[in-house]
C-alpha cells in the first residue's frame, strides 16, 4: 500500500507520495487538493494522511475503503 500526504506549502497545498521529492498534485486550496486526491487515488490501494496547516495529522483515509485495516475483524 502506497502512503500519500496532503500538506500545506508556500504556494498552497500538495499531494505527495511518501519518500518522493516532488508533489503528485498541487492546488491553491485544501478543498481542491482533497478533490484531486480522491480522483488521483481512485483505483489505487493507498493510505492518505491529511495534515493541518501546522503540519499535524488531521485525518487518515484509506483507498479503497475496503482496504482499511481498522475495519478488519480480529
Amino acid at each position: 500500500m502506497d502512503n500519500y500526504h496532503i500538506t500545506k506549502t508556500d504556494n498552497g497545498w500538495a499531494l505527495t507520495k511518501q519518500g518522493a521529492e516532488r508533489a503528485s498534485k498541487t492546488a491553491a486550496t485544501k478543498a481542491e487538493i482533497m478533490a484531486l486526491a480522491s480522483e488521483f487515488l481512485d483505483g489505487k490501494t493507498a493510505s492518505l494522511k491529511v495534515h493541518k496547516e501546522d503540519g499535524k495529522i488531521q485525518e487518515e483515509r484509506t483507498y479503497p475503503r475496503s482496504a482499511d485495516p481498522a475495519k478488519s475483524k480480529g
